[in-house]
């Protein structure tokens, strides 16, 4: 097509700037409404808090936000504005220099949360963000968009977090509210892209553009975002050059010798809790003694055939740094076009073909980064890891498209097995530690109950963050492992039966272990006190339980809570002996009322007909006792003491007592007000376990399937929730059924193998078999 005419330098320097006035002023039309949507968010994550803790660390949050949210959005706006003017010469000679600074994991963390709303940008705005590109660079004079350019998604995200953390927010806060975020900033983003290409267009900048001169950026060509142009690249290097500074500075830690080094240490070890461990659960037995074997086998073949495995560089040599780098944006490019049908936003759709194509051309790669490697120590290492994916490409049980999504981690987890061998020698490494967990997650689904779902999204998400940052080794690895893990916990009660169930069990657990305290505390309270034997039961057995259920429900000072807490001080006055009249008076006068609260009490706890009256007959006939006693009466400062430790007994209370929880449905029900028949309780009882099985049940990580054999069923199960307590765990089968086990019972079932992982190895454990069973059967190809 015939060239555009050309603008005088003036005049396009004139529209360039207009146009990012226009871009700018859109955007912060976005500002008030996010404030305002933030400001709701926050109240309503306080609302639906599963748990005690959450509810005060969202609390804390939200008033975090009310004292510098409105500074935030000032900042916002004014950082945007300032961008407008192009930073001199000088400065950007000095915005250079510092890029090449040491830098914190504060720095880190936070340029990682501003590249997941840039990357948002550029799936949802890809066209229009590629169309100014190339009308910028023809008004500019060919140069691309500088890195601090507000038309940036980069440098457009890392304004925003830069105000938050400046104005002290969280990086915490952040991540609760980051959906909204998006949300807001995605919808009018879009609008300011579309708004600045027609102006230019209007102003006769380039009505057409060739589509030779595209970027692709969307979805289905990330390759573009993470390297595809010169700028790109560019950029991309000078951020992976921080990292790997501020990596150097903090060092790595050396390998451990031993096999079993990734293996977890248990609360309470030691050998002896680990021996119990081992001969009281066979599965579990076998499984560690065979990924210590695992292990040690491929540390034994390294150290044998590897000259030089035991003193590895910390980088890989120039050429196979530079062919790593070329391999990442060409594997993202090979796996979209293994993509079998795409929707209108560039969902790529995966099947079994797509895989093995993948898988081919994976492998034809390996060879070609082999024909780089200088050091034998290199050309293994490619070798292993490539076995190692070819393995897990291989797992069928894994949908296809996580499949592909995992053949993408192969050059950077290659990157980290060479600059780390401890990726080897330990199951603990973050990248192992990642792969496993996204791994033992969708084992259970099929590629349709998947497709789509904010798992599959997730994983999307943290292989992209990984690839973004491909030089950075174990800390971008570690970042987003623990940011799936936060993930799942959100994820896995996402539904909202789930989502109910999960307060209710939480609420049970709170108030159970409340009731069991306040029983304790009352002892303590009453044990000097002349109290008569029927009132010490009342208080122990249905008082704590009233107590503690309008604790959760209400509030520990909630005037109704603090009502009841007061019934408990005047039924013990009235209840001693009363030698004068007065007092014999005052009992009279208040009797009614006093009454009146217990019963009130007893309904809240479903104590109701002939048990309540019951409970009133003891009451009524002890004060009529009372009335006659001719012993030494309570004295009022004892009593008085008594109702301000009750006031504030939440205060004097132990925060996690060893006791068992006396659950049942009924509990469920009660606390529900619903049909509980969709959920088994599995309440405490049957064989006592043993500590070390105790502790294997407080490390079950979310997300691991189960077959669970309960009551001559056995039933495939996804470990979904546990309680602040770990008192409490939840299982949900794909049906939506769900059982709730208490901890004790939960322990009980795995040492009784009632309970078994569905997969006794981790995905790279096997991984890491198969490929030593294929280079035992052909050694040669390790390093040739």
């Amino acid at each position: 097509m015939n060239a555009p005419p050309q603008l005088p330098s003036d005049s396009g320097a004139r529209l360039a700037r207009e146009t990012r006035e226009q871009f700018v002023a859109k955007l912060q039309a976005a500002v008030a409404p996010l404030y305002q949507a933030l400001r709701s968010r926050m109240s309503e994550l306080v609302q639906a808090s599963p748990s005690t803790r959450e509810m005060h660390e969202r609390r804390d949050a939200m008033m975090s936000f009310e004292r510098g949210g409105q500074g935030w959005a000032k900042a916002v706006v004014d950082a945007w504005q300032k961008a407008l003017i192009p930073p001199t010469a000088t400065a950007r000679i000095r915005l250079e220099s510092k890029s090449l600074e040491l830098i914190g994991d504060d720095v880190v963390e936070q340029k990682i949360l501003s590249s997941r709303l840039a990357l948002a940008i550029g799936e949802k705005a890809s066209f229009e963000l590629n169309d100014l590109r190339v009308r910028m660079q023809y008004l500019e004079g060919g140069n691309e968009l500088a890195s601090t350019d507000v038309l940036r998604p980069e440098a457009l995200a890392q304004m925003l977090i830069e105000q938050w953390i400046a104005a002290g927010l969280t990086r915490e806060s952040w991540t609760l509210v980051q959906d909204v975020i998006h949300k807001h900033i995605l919808e009018h983003v879009t609008e300011a892209y579309k708004a600045a290409n027609q102006l230019l267009v209007s102003r006769g900048v380039m009505r057409d553009i060739d589509l030779s001169t595209r970027v692709r950026r969307g979805a289905s060509a990330p390759g573009a975002r993470h390297g595809g142009g010169p700028d790109a690249q560019h950029e991309r290097g000078a951020v992976n050059s921080d990292f790997n500074a501020g990596a150097t500075s903090g060092g790595t830690a050396s390998p451990d010798s031993r096999p079993d080094a990734g293996m977890r240490s248990r609360p309470g070890g030691g050998v002896a809790d680990e021996t119990r461990l081992m001969t009281s659960n066979p599965p579990l037995a076998r499984a560690r003694a065979r990924a210590s074997g695992v292990l040690g086998r491929l540390k034994r073949l390294l150290s044998d055939q590897v000259v030089g495995y035991d003193n590895p560089p910390t980088r890989p040599s120039p050429a196979l740094a530079q062919a790593l780098a070329n391999q990442i944006t060409q594997i993202q490019a090979i796996t979209e076009a293994a993509g079998v049908g795409s929707t209108v936003h560039e969902i790529v759709v995966y099947d079994d073909a797509a895989v093995q194509q993948v898988a081919t051309d994976m492998r034809r790669r390996t060879v070609e980064l082999k024909q780089k490697a200088e050091t034998s120590n290199e050309k293994a290492t490619i070798e292993i890891v490539a076995l190692m994916f070819q393995s897990i490409l291989s797992e069928e049980r894994i949908p296809p498209a996580i499949r592909v999504w995992f053949a993408r981690l192969q050059m950077p987890v290659l990157r980290v097995a060479i600059s780390e061998p401890e990726f080897f020698g330990t199951l603990e490494h973050p990248a192992r530690q990642l792969i496993d967990r996204m791994g033992s997650c969708v084992m259970g689904f099929d590629a349709a109950a998947i497709g789509g779902t904010a798992l599959e999204v997730e994983i999307k998400r943290v292989v992209q963050v990984i690839e973004q940052y491909p030089e950075t080794g174990r800390r971008v690895f570690q970042l987003v492992y623990d940011e799936f893990q936060r993930f799942l916990s959100r994820f896995l009660t996402d539904s909202a039966p789930t989502q109910r169930l999960v307060s209710v069990a939480q609420q049970v657990e709170q108030k159970e272990t409340l009731a069991i305290q306040y029983t304790i505390e009352l002892r303590s309270m009453l044990a000097d006190l002349p109290v008569r034997e029927e009132i010490r039961e009342f208080l122990f057995k249905v008082w704590a339980e009233v107590l503690a259920l309008s604790a959760v429900k209400n509030g520990p000072q909630h005037e109704e809570t603090l009502a009841l807490k007061t019934s408990a001080s005047d039924l013990v006055w009235a209840a001693s002996a009363k030698p004068n009249r007065q007092e014999r008076a005052r009992v009279i006068q208040d009797l009614p009322k006093l009454l009146q609260r217990l019963r009130q009490g007893m309904t809240l706890v479903n104590i109701q007909g002939k048990a309540q009256e019951a409970h009133i007959k003891i009451i009524g006939d002890t004060l009529a006792d009372a009335f006659l006693s001719k012993t030494e009466a309570i004295p009022h400062a004892q009593i008085e003491v008594m109702a301000k430790r009750l006031a504030h007994l939440e205060d004097y209370v132990a925060k996690d007592p060893a006791t068992d929880l006396p659950l049942d449905a009924d509990s469920i029900e009660l606390m529900l007000g619903i049909d509980a028949s969709s959920i088994e309780v599995v309440a405490d009882g049957g064989s006592r376990p043993s500590a070390a099985m105790l502790s294997w049940a407080n490390e079950l990580q979310l997300g691991t399937w189960f077959a669970l054999d309960h009551n001559g069923a056995t039933i495939q199960v996804q470990y979904v929730w546990r309680s602040d307590r770990r008192q409490l765990h939840l299982f949900a089968t794909m049906g939506g059924r769900s059982y709730l086990i208490q901890a004790r019972r939960l322990a009980a079932y795995l040492q009784a193998g009632l309970l078994l992982p569905a997969e006794e190895e981790a995905l790279t454990v096997r991984a890491t078999r198969d490929a030593l069973a294929k280079l035992d059967a052909n050694p040669e190809r390790l390093l040739h």
